[in-house]
């Protein structure tokens, strides 16, 4: 199968290797960067949770998230290591717009490197602020893109704000209001236009997860059926913004680092699912069981130094 202006690409762990975010051991957390993540609803913030969670597995420095006022006790209690950000909620639980507010003082703040927003958000009157207002590098995920979606006229710049998206195949069709794929052919069809649309870099999810950026297209090696599970996307989304705050607080956010962050992320992911499955099987993995394996996953990917 060829990508359009080149050849498809391979991830292997040698490729991830040489991008992983470099860790000096005079380091401190502020060269890790900053992650905000926005996600979660009163019946769904296990997906910030998870997001947050990943996030951490990934390195990045600090982790915050902004998550409806009736849910900050429990989960601040669960993840201590989260700052947690108590936002104003809708009678139904999810995230308000007079959270905007408090979002952008918080921001001014915490001063985020990398904003991953959308995971069990809903239709949160919240989306319209993140999407169109803020100007912080973005993982867009899950709701987010139901969002963008129906509003086909917001448009992004890669030149004043890099974007990964992050869509399975029914997101992404309805991205680019057209079909599910159901061939490779047609996947990377979609992949492709949708980077091209966007100027970004978009992760279109599944068996052999694609990564593009404009004239660029990139095949996961690593994946798992266990990981066809409510959750996983959502560790996924949160390794990926924990892995390019660390490369964008390193040199430059943009599509380069992006890309790095997309291609590290998804590897690993797809290795975690893999050495999670050899435990609990195909069927039993849990999305915080992928996560858990992060570490391994690295591990592993980092022994490939010795011999390539």
């Amino acid at each position: 199968m060829e990508a359009r202006g080149g050849s498809m690409k391979k991830i292997t762990a040698a490729a991830v290797c040489a991008r992983l975010p470099k860790r000096m051991p005079t380091f401190h957390k502020g060269n890790f960067g900053r992650v905000l993540v926005v996600a979660g609803s009163r019946g769904m913030c296990g997906a910030g949770f998870l997001c947050a969670l990943g996030a951490l597995r990934a390195g990045a420095g600090l982790v915050a998230w902004a998550l409806p006022k009736s849910m900050q006790p429990a989960f601040a209690a669960a993840l201590p290591e989260v700052i947690t950000l108590a936002l104003a909620e809708t009678a139904d639980g999810l995230l308000a717009l007079q959270a905007q507010k408090d979002l952008s003082l918080f921001c001014e703040h915490f001063k985020p490197a990398v904003l991953a927003c959308g995971p069990g958000m809903g239709r949160s009157a919240l989306l319209p602020f993140i999407l169109k207002k803020t100007r912080l590098p973005l993982v867009a995920d899950a709701d987010a893109l139901n969002f963008l979606a129906a509003h086909p006229e917001i448009q992004f710049s890669s030149a004043t704000r890099p974007c990964i998206f992050t869509p399975h195949p029914g997101e992404m069709a309805r991205l680019l209001r057209c079909p599910v794929a159901l061939t490779d052919e047609e996947r990377l069809q979609q992949v492709q236009q949708w980077s091209k649309q966007t100027g970004a870099v978009a992760v279109l999810k599944g068996f052999k997860t694609l990564v593009a950026r404009p004239g660029e297209v990139w095949e996961n090696t690593t994946g798992s059926v266990a990981l066809a599970k409510g959750g996983s996307g959502d560790v996924l989304t949160g390794v990926i913004a924990g892995l390019w705050a660390q490369l964008g607080t390193a040199g430059t956010f943009d599509n380069q680092s992006a890309l790095q962050a997309a291609l590290c992320g998804v590897y690993l992911h797809g290795l975690a699912g893999e050495l999670a499955a050899r435990e609990k099987t195909v069927y039993s993995v849990l999305a915080g069981e992928v996560c858990a394996c992060i570490p391994s996953a690295i591990k592993k990917v980092l022994g490939t130094r010795r011999t390539v």
